[in-house]
């Protein structure tokens, strides 16, 4: 067995999925800010990071594709201070989160130096599609190679149809 997840010839297109598992292992080394993730709902999570000294024009979230991308960056205010000891983090931060194909950005708000971020995933409609099953050939089949007979014409067994009758 080769070191693929998906290296199984049952899982069919999950090459994009593997990726992204990659690229959030990659990307999870380093722990600032330090966050939450807590299920909110059943279709609901939120993400929340701890962003202490950062004003709302210091932050930014981005969706870029399938990735949530937050971004910190203060600017350091023109007067200078002399520190006796500085123990609040004033560094700039990227923390980008890979989400799930449909999830939503429900929404995000800074309190008391807090950064919540909620998340949501519609819940989809169930299809359940009955599948023709065809004598003789494929339905769409590609043009025979010169030489060789066509096919008889495919006599349709069953109607599709879906389960609920569209």
């Amino acid at each position: 067995m080769s070191g693929r997840l998906f290296g199984s010839p049952m899982f069919l297109g999950f090459d994009h999925l593997e990726q992204m598992l990659e690229r959030a292992s990659k990307g999870s080394g380093d722990g600032y800010p330090p966050y939450n993730i807590e299920q909110i709902a059943p279709n609901g999570l939120r993400i929340t990071l701890a962003v202490a000294g950062f004003r709302m024009e210091d932050l930014q979230i981005t969706q870029e594709d399938n990735q949530l991308v937050i971004r910190g960056r203060q600017v350091e205010e023109g007067e200078e201070r002399v520190y006796l000891h500085r123990g609040i983090a004033s560094r700039q931060f990227q923390k980008a989160f890979v989400l799930a194909e449909g999830i939503e950005i429900g929404g995000a708000w800074l309190d008391n130096g807090l950064l919540h971020i909620d998340l949501f995933r519609p819940q989809p409609e169930v299809r359940v599609k009955q599948i023709e099953i065809m004598q003789g050939g494929q339905k769409g089949q590609v043009a025979p190679a010169s030489g060789v007979k066509p096919r008889p014409t495919p006599r349709m067994l069953h109607p599709v149809m879906d389960v609920d009758g569209r």
